[in-house]
């Protein structure tokens, strides 16, 4: 049986949302990579920022209590520590996750309406503009992906290709660590027209360009290039609904050479869709921010990809997050 939380607990809980909602409007602000620059007195920062300098002070006074600045007399500056992780030019820098988070905070402050209505949230862009929040998303998937991307890559390592297809595959994180992995192998990365050229710099800086086509278009509505003998399916069938999804792995096998190998990486739900705890709440950021995205049970994944026609579907890894793993065969 559950343990009922204690009336502090429970309103302290609640209360989490403060500091995130002060963290994400410094990020979207680019406060820290000001400050990183030269420390400045809350109006001169207010200039900088085109701020208001009364509440640009109340945000940095709050920032240093969270332990994020620091201030000596007037001025406040970031600590590097804080500086590696918050600053655009950091190459440790998780701003696009933080942005991306905070984009997603707004929705679901409108969770109780969405429920009602069975509607995603409202959608509106943050104070930098709808362009530059689709480029915290993809830049997100690289903050949240790349120091675990070797570890799910080498958990396949018994999986030999020469071409890999990565649908959505976003700024190119995965194709890039399934390249470094085989040497002689090529890969097509797949994704919207806006993403492309987010990957080719990415790709680029990695070495990597010449072994990787770079096709623009829609997974959900376009023909997949072909003669791949390996897609890669990461973090995408939790945006979709099964039907989406059944009608994407049918396109993924007409792409695949003949026994060809599709494995997902995503979310795995038990049969009560409780476990993992991290699932459950992702199902409601799915509800929050899509038309009929969630997550899914092993048995639901299983009976969509055999409509599809894949075979031979295996859970080759349980995950408690993100990165549980299923293989299934063009047979």
């Amino acid at each position: 049986m559950a343990t009922s939380p204690s009336a502090a607990a429970l309103l302290d809980t609640v209360r989490a949302f403060q500091p995130a909602c002060i963290i994400t409007a410094a990020a979207e602000l680019d406060l820290f990579t000001v400050l990183a620059a030269e420390p400045l007195d809350a109006a001169a920062l207010a200039a900088r920022i085109e701020a208001d300098p009364r509440a640009t002070a109340v945000l940095l006074d709050a920032l240093v209590a969270l332990e994020l600045l620091e201030a000596d007399g007037a001025c406040y500056r970031v600590p590097p520590g804080v500086a590696a992780l918050l600053c655009e030019s950091a190459p440790t820098c998780v701003l696009a996750g933080v942005r991306h988070l905070g984009n997603c905070l707004r929705h679901w402050s409108q969770l109780a309406r969405v429920v009602r209505t069975g509607r995603p949230a409202e959608c509106a862009p943050s104070i930098r503009g709808a362009a530059a929040d689709g480029a915290a998303f993809i830049g997100a998937m690289d903050n949240f992906t790349a120091s675990v991307a070797p570890h799910v890559v080498a958990r396949l390592a018994s999986l030999r290709f020469s071409r890999l297809l990565d649908v959505g595959g976003a700024s190119g994180t995965w194709t890039a660590a399934f390249l470094r992995t085989e040497p002689g192998a090529t890969a097509v990365l797949f994704d919207l027209p806006d993403v492309i050229p987010l990957a080719r710099e990415r790709l680029a800086a990695a070495g990597l360009a010449d072994r990787v086509t770079l096709v623009p278009g829609d997974y959900n509505a376009d023909e997949l290039p072909g003669g791949a003998d390996f897609a890669w399916l990461s973090a995408i069938t939790h945006q979709n609904s099964r039907e989406q999804n059944r009608a994407l792995y049918a396109r993924i096998y007409a792409a695949l050479t003949p026994g060809g190998t599709l494995v997902i990486r995503d979310i795995v739900m038990a049969p009560s869709r409780t476990f993992p705890p991290a699932g459950a709440l992702f199902a409601v950021n799915m509800l929050a921010n899509t038309e009929g995205g969630g997550t899914f049970t092993l048995s639901e994944y299983s009976e969509d990809l055999a409509a599809a026609g894949f075979g031979r579907i295996e859970l080759l890894h349980k995950d408690d997050a993100m990165n549980s793993l299923i293989r299934a065969v063009k047979t």
